[in-house]
């Protein structure tokens, strides 16, 4: 029993204090991979999350969608999805929940989480105050727990602010902005004047559902009972039970932060006015048995503050594709800017215009110019209002935020402050670091001196050799232009026979065609065209485009639309090959042509899109000369994905055995053994209430085992689905060789493997 006597003073309430090397004040998807890679490389990681859950905008909270620059595959950016930390989830999460369902995800990120024994997880927890050991460092911070009434007092040499607002930034002094630049300032024709409005607005999502009996509704006191002042509700789509509304936006002329709750009773107004209006005016009588399930407490913000690093990403970084020597993660989502009034707007609820690609950022978009152990995490970093509209989504600030835990783990080591690890000889360090955990940085690849596996002698079992595609699957009319992506090496152009059937005699037009930029996959470029004469009925062309390739890239074997033309698909599908379409997809486009008004910085161009699967075929073809392009050598060329090439070793597909043998001149001590496998880059694997018909990527070698040089084996895997697997040996592991077994996932899909790593350390020394 605990009896208390009065106090004539005030009490005090109870103190923990936690001393760690980053503290990261944030646990959206961003600070939650920012832990998790931080703590799997030594750091001792403190991550404070002022909610119940981890995810933000992700959680179930919320229930936004994570995605980046695949942006639901309706972009030019191919095999685009974010590496890593964040891959690792989002692969994970289609595992177990296909369905989308965002509790599960929930669970998800909780494990991953509490996982790693380096981290001190503090969820309801907020941080409302910093202390400073001089004018640009911040000594502590203070937060607090509702749940457990316990202040803390957090100790680091270094914080990382992901808050979403900014709050730490804010405490510590660190200079900000609010609202849209000018265009003159960064040179930015697509900057929004007053009238289009200088903020994002809040949303809320909610969900219905069908119970099978009538269900009545008694709209709230507060509900917006006439829907007149809302123009975008023309556009409901009932099928959607509710969470496609991400326009019902609101709070764009307002203080987005300290007038967050306002806005969100607006938008409770809103959402039970739209649910009212379905259940009672008698406009929907097919909505009767339908009830509503849930409805988001907290709205999902899109923009408060931007911190300014010693580089501001701005709109001509992004259109132009521009490279920075400090390089250290990328972007693709469009310039995604939305109108200030929202949902009580005329206007169209987003604006979006896409790069022809995706495009670098650098690290000094990442630390605070003026407070020195301050680094950005998600949607603060450095960047202009225009350049925000595409860095600001959830699977690009994740990718960014690993790339600060690498940059905190070498500030430790190195004893070394964020601005200073800007100098280029530390980036290239922090570049190939990251690299080697599977992150992606456009234009560079994994050349690391200590990696023992590109000094081995490699031997395969087989290697595909790319001729042709079987003629056996579904027949698909060319409504639309279609084209085949190979990848073609320097040299001559195969001739390309395809099947084609004829509704009436007419004619088929061909084209081959190239990206301007080679990394790019926006075909602008026509190479060769021909056309064939077709009679009516079945039968093969051959195009002989007659064409030199000058360097090794993808090339577009391109079909114009022809309603009286059916080709022939394949059912065998291959690491780094796509057909396209030249549509839309109506989530991110509303044309299949990007044409933007003149005079705003934007390029016109055409979509080229993927089909997902289970469609998504292959166009069936026979070359006249194979591709030599799935070669062992793409092993150890550290790129672990496809892009001028498909940077894969395949194994031929009627060969059952299937091998990669590692061999070098003398014993290695091997301490580290990393496999890369292919879950396909190109699928944007949104984490919740999309859903997906499948839930293992069938590219991924499943099962494989890893022997020694005397035959003994060190692993076996018969249920892998993840991109990477590693191996961490308690004892060094001496060896000559190495050999790893590797089955087909599929009768029609060979195995593939984007490369090897091995490290006589654990990989964690600089």
């Amino acid at each position: 029993m605990i009896k208390a006597e009065f106090s004539s003073h005030t009490r005090e309430l109870k103190i923990e204090e936690i001393t760690s090397d980053l503290v990261i004040v944030g646990g959206g998807m961003a600070g939650t991979c920012c832990a998790i890679l931080a703590a799997r490389k030594g750091l001792k990681v403190t991550l404070v999350q002022d909610r119940p859950v981890l995810g933000g905008n992700a959680s179930s909270e919320i229930r936004l969608w994570i995605l980046g620059a695949t942006s639901h595959m309706g972009n030019n950016n191919r095999w685009a999805r974010e590496g890593g930390v964040i891959d690792e989830i989002l692969v994970e999460n289609l595992y177990r929940n296909p369905e989308g369902n965002p509790l599960i995800l929930d669970t998800i990120l909780i494990e991953k989480v509490t996982a790693e024994p380096n981290i001190r997880l503090l969820l309801n927890t907020a941080a409302y105050e910093a202390e400073k050991s001089g004018d640009h460092t911040i000594k502590l911070v203070w937060a607090f727990c509702s749940q457990n009434s316990t202040r803390y007092k957090l100790i680091s040499p270094l914080f990382a602010d992901g808050t979403g607002d900014g709050v730490l930034g804010f405490l510590s002094g660190a200079s900000f902005r609010i609202g849209a630049e000018s265009k003159d300032e960064f040179d930015e024709q697509f900057a929004p004047d007053h009238q289009f409005g200088e903020l994002l607005g809040h949303s809320l999502y909610f969900y219905s559902k069908d119970t099978g009996k009538p269900v009545r509704f008694v709209a709230p006191s507060y509900t917006l009972k006439t829907l007149d002042q809302l123009p975008r509700f023309k556009s409901f789509n009932l099928k959607q039970h509710g969470c496609w509304l991400w326009w019902v936006e609101y709070g764009g002329r307002m203080d987005t932060i300290h007038e967050s709750e306002k806005i969100k009773w607006e938008l409770w107004k809103v959402i039970y006015g739209i649910w009212h209006h379905i259940k009672n005016s008698g406009e929907f009588p097919d909505m009767e048995t339908h009830t509503l399930e849930w409805v988001g407490t907290i709205p999902g913000k899109r923009e408060s503050r931007r911190f300014e690093g010693d580089f501001m990403l701005s709109q001509r970084d992004v259109v132009e594709q521009r490279e920075h020597y400090d390089a250290i993660s990328y972007g693709g989502w469009a310039l995604d800017l939305h109108p200030a009034e929202g949902v009580y707007g005329e206007k169209p609820g987003c604006t979006q215009w896409h790069s022809k690609g995706v495009y670098q950022i650098p690290y000094r978009t990442m630390y605070s110019k003026n407070i020195s152990n301050l680094f950005f995490l998600g949607r603060i970093i450095s960047a202009s209002h225009v350049a925000f509209g595409s860095s600001r989504v959830m699977a690009t600030c994740a990718h960014n935020a690993q790339a600060v835990a690498m940059a905190a783990v070498m500030c430790k080591i190195k004893g070394l402050l964020p601005k200073e690890l800007a100098k280029p000889e530390w980036i290239k360090v922090l570049q190939q670091k990251l690299l080697a955990e599977g992150h992606y940085i456009p234009k560079i690849g994994l050349k690391d001196p200590e990696e023992l596996a590109a000094k081995a002698e490699i031997r395969v079992s087989s290697t595909l050799s790319l001729k042709d595609l079987p003629f056996d699957g579904p027949w698909k009319k060319l409504e639309f232009q279609m084209a085949q992506l190979l990848p073609v090496p320097k040299g001559k152009v195969p001739r390309i026979k395809v099947q084609v059937k004829a509704k009436a005699a007419t004619e088929l037009h061909a084209k081959l065609m190239v990206a301007i930029k080679r990394e790019n996959f926006t075909p602008e470029v026509v190479l060769a065209e021909q056309k064939i004469s077709l009679q009516a009925g079945t039968q093969f062309c051959e195009m002989d485009f007659n064409a030199e390739q000058q360097e090794d890239s993808y090339l577009f074997a391109a079909f114009m639309a022809n309603e009286d033309i059916e080709l022939k698909y394949s059912n065998t599908r291959i690491t780094g090959l796509l057909s396209l379409h030249q549509k839309f997809n109506k989530s991110v486009a509303v044309s299949s042509r990007q044409e933007p008004p003149k005079g705003i910085g934007i390029d016109s161009f055409d979509f080229w899109l993927p089909e997902r699967r289970p469609q998504g075929h292959n166009l069936a073809f026979s070359l006249s000369h194979p591709l030599q392009v799935y070669e062992k050598d793409a092993l150890t060329n550290g790129v672990f994905r496809p892009t001028l090439q498909p940077n894969a070793w395949v194994a031929d597909p009627s060969h059952n055995q299937n091998w990669v043998e590692l061999k070098w001149d003398k014993k290695q001590k091997i301490s580290r053994l990393r496999l890369f496998f292919d879950t396909d880059f190109d699928h944007a694997l949104e984490s919740t209430l999309l859903g997906h018909p499948e839930s293992e990527i069938p590219f991924c070698v499943k099962r494989f085992k890893v022997c020694d040089g005397k035959g003994n084996s060190i692993t076996e895997v018969e249920d892998n689905h993840q991109t990477i697997h590693t191996i961490d040996f308690p004892e060094p592991l001496e060896t000559d060789s190495l050999k790893i077994r590797i089955n087909h996932p599929h009768s029609n899909i060979p195995a593939a493997l984007f490369g090897i790593t091995c490290h006589s350390s654990n990989g964690e020394s600089l």
